[in-house]
């Protein structure tokens, strides 16, 4: 009886509640922050930075980045939505097509997880399923300075889920 209720709990559990990609794509790598993104009041995505051992962000070291979306967002609305961040904080780059090949329609509880590769290389898990890997001269950088950087949209925001 007891076997069969684990075999049950276990298949109600969502995929993406399941085992996180994390340790095998980063090895080493413990949650550093954690922070709650809002877009005019309504909450967006819960995001968590994980590091080599839970260490402070350096950008000379890889480190992980996982969003859990909270509302339902469109392939297009994920791809344009990068695009306008990167000119924002930067000149644009050319890689709206990679972009689409990396980004589908995510519904709410998904999660998008990006693991850099290097400086010019970041792959990228949708619900634990690895998805594909951006390639651009500098891109850690420019991607996920949209959420760690100093001119990102919300310091509040960047300061908790660098753990600060």
């Amino acid at each position: 009886m007891r076997k069969l209720f684990l075999v049950i709990a276990t298949a109600l559990v969502p995929l993406s509640a399941q085992a996180s990609p994390v340790p095998s794509a980063l090895p080493g790598a413990e949650l550093r922050g954690a922070a709650t993104f809002r877009f005019v009041g309504f909450p967006l995505y819960e995001a968590q930075l994980f590091t080599r051992s839970a260490a402070p962000l350096d950008w000379s070291e890889d480190f992980a980045l996982e969003l859990k979306y909270l509302r339902n967002l469109t392939e297009n609305d994920l791809v344009e939505g990068t695009l306008r961040e990167l000119a924002r904080t930067g000149a644009p780059l050319p890689v709206r097509d990679q972009l689409q090949r990396c980004f589908k329609d995510v519904n709410k509880g998904d999660r998008y997880l990006a693991v850099s590769k290097g400086q010019n290389q970041i792959g990228f898990w949708l619900n634990g399923k690895r998805v594909c890997t951006l390639g651009h001269p500098q891109i850690k950088a420019r991607f996920m300075e949209i959420f760690l950087g100093d001119n990102t949209r919300s310091q509040s925001f960047t300061r908790k889920l660098k753990g600060e």
